[in-house]
């Protein structure tokens, strides 16, 4: 990332210079629409993020720049102060969850930039949530733990920016640790750092560039078939309060009282969670290839019983088996967006340009390739 530009357009604005902050993106090795059925995730914050200068400014105006649109926002910090930019939301929104729990935020200049690529499902968004979040704690004295911080992230998206999202990308940004991966309940928020140094290896996102459009009516579909699953099992269980809570056979006890399709999404999710921690098991021992057969069963899953793939991501994924690669699946809520890669070395140039040129001849345009490396959290940079 371009630090000095971001210096240099700060300076040109505000007269002096401000203090450095940067939050990562995230990817997820394993586990996918787990959350929302009380599951765990296995996120890690990467090398790619975004970067805010930031200093307070004596008055009760946030002024503002996206360094990235070339676009300048200034408001207030009440809640009628709200911005017309939806980038500038993000900033507000983190600015009113901090006051809402009695921190104390006034006026501050900033520019920010990111080098997350935008709509590759690497949480562009939770990323700025969580460097504003982090850095005005911090030149606020407002002492807020690491834990509140991922929840203000969370509270913007439901509240100021019309998103319901988990807690995950938030958390993962806050909570990021190179060399490991987190792995996250989701029903309990309890969490605990997975080793994740997989020498010899690498971790590459190939983009499709496709965004499929039913996304979020389909994505509240998977929802209630989960839902109406664990309401039959709970008949038989009350103990289950969701999928996470099942087995495959509370499933099976259950298959002539729920539909042929909602039957198949909560056979992915209960498969998907033991994935989930047997893939835990094999990192503590270092067995990258055991992860990497756990990651095409994620896919497998999706694409047949979960049915949030789309041909550009399966077309991926045959060619990542093609080529040997390690591990491959469709990374995030599906139709469209990114697989993700565990590739050994030897192998990576090879596969990276047969996905280009398959992929291309097929559908007309190349993939976008985002190599990427685990890394820590939210933090303030020296320089």
């Amino acid at each position: 990332m371009d630090n000095k530009a971001l210096r240099a357009k700060f300076s040109s604005l505000f007269g002096s210079a401000g203090d450095l902050y940067f939050s990562p993106g995230r990817i997820n090795l394993i586990g996918e629409h787990t959350d929302y059925n009380g599951g765990f995730v296995l996120p890690g914050a990467i090398d790619k993020g975004m970067l805010a200068e930031i200093k307070v400014n004596g008055t009760d105006k946030i002024r503002a720049f996206a360094l990235d649109l070339d676009e300048y926002a200034e408001f207030g910090t009440n809640e009628e102060d709200a911005p017309a930019q939806s980038w500038a939301r993000y900033i507000f929104g983190v600015v009113r969850e901090i006051i809402k729990r009695g921190g104390k935020v006034s006026g501050f200049d900033t520019v920010f930039s990111g080098d997350v690529p935008l709509g590759a499902g690497l949480s562009s968004s939770a990323a700025l949530e969580s460097a504003f979040a982090f850095a005005l704690n911090e030149m606020f004295g407002n002492a807020l733990p690491k834990f509140e911080l991922a929840k203000i992230g969370q509270s913007t998206e439901h509240n100021y920016c019309g998103v319901k999202c988990g807690i995950m990308d938030q958390f993962a940004s806050v909570f990021g640790k190179a060399g490991h991966l987190i792995r996250l309940d989701c029903r309990s928020l309890e969490y605990e750092y997975v080793p994740f140094d997989p020498k010899g290896y690498k971790l590459v996102l190939i983009d499709t560039c496709v965004k499929h459009e039913l996304a979020s009516s389909a994505y509240n579909k998977r929802r209630e078939s989960c839902e109406a699953v664990v309401n039959a099992i709970k008949k038989r269980h009350p103990e289950v309060e969701y999928l996470r809570d099942a087995s495959l056979d509370m499933l099976k006890e259950v298959a002539a009282e729920v539909t042929e399709e909602d039957y198949k999404r909560a056979e992915y999710v209960i498969e998907e969670i033991q994935r989930l921690l047997d893939a835990c098991e094999a990192l503590k021992q270092g067995d990258y290839e055991t992860v990497g057969q756990k990651m095409y069963g994620t896919h497998h899953g999706m694409s047949k019983l979960y049915e949030v793939s789309c041909e550009e991501l399966d077309y991926l994924n045959d060619i990542a088996a093609e080529c040997g690669v390690t591990g491959s699946r469709v990374m995030g809520g599906g139709f469209g967006g990114c697989t993700i890669n565990l590739v050994k070395e030897e192998k990576y140039d090879n596969f990276i340009s047969t996905a280009k040129a398959k992929f291309a001849e097929r559908f007309g345009k190349e993939p976008k390739v985002y190599p990427v490396n685990i890394g820590d959290g939210s933090r303030k940079l020296s320089e």
